[in-house]
């Protein structure tokens, strides 16, 4: 299997958020999507990402941006962890973790000394006709928002 790069088609997906409706790459032709990939709800890197998408989404409203996040949570996980965050864009549930391994984020991760296959933090920036205009990996979530603002600018001049 080829490596997922900059310039191909995304994958197409279709999956459910935390209210049950689904979503599919089509839906959001016309405008840039940040589709980001993250290992847990509730857990402190993972929040911060989502609070931190949360806390810019007028920016990113303002340059035509929509926003999914994506875990392997249930959708009643994602219903707990929307509401208790007040968060303000869709977060999609892929239990069976398929559309994950289509963005090649799922892999082999370490943590206190045990490896185990998990949720790899990667974001992919596709452009208003359905090609990935960027890949962020291993994301570092403090700073990852203004850096997609940023590249997002640079991309409509």
């Amino acid at each position: 299997m080829e490596k997922i790069q900059e310039k191909q088609k995304a994958p197409e997906f279709e999956l459910p958020d935390q209210d049950g409706e689904m979503h599919q790459l089509s839906d959001y032709a016309g405008k840039f999507l940040v589709l980001y990939f993250y290992p847990k709800d509730d857990t402190p890197g993972c929040t911060k990402e989502a609070c931190s998408f949360r806390d810019a989404m007028q920016d990113l409203y303002d340059v035509n941006v929509a926003v999914l996040g994506v875990s392997k949570d249930s959708v009643k996980s994602h219903k707990k962890f929307h509401e208790k965050y007040h968060l303000s864009f869709s977060i999609l549930s892929d239990e069976s973790t398929e559309t994950i391994q289509a963005y090649e984020s799922w892999g082999e991760k370490k943590f206190m000394g045990r490896n185990y296959m998990g949720t790899i933090r990667n974001t992919f920036l596709i452009d208003p006709e359905g090609n990935i205009a960027k890949i962020y990996e291993n994301v570092k979530p403090e700073e990852h928002v203004a850096e997609i603002l940023e590249d997002i600018k640079n991309l409509q001049k």
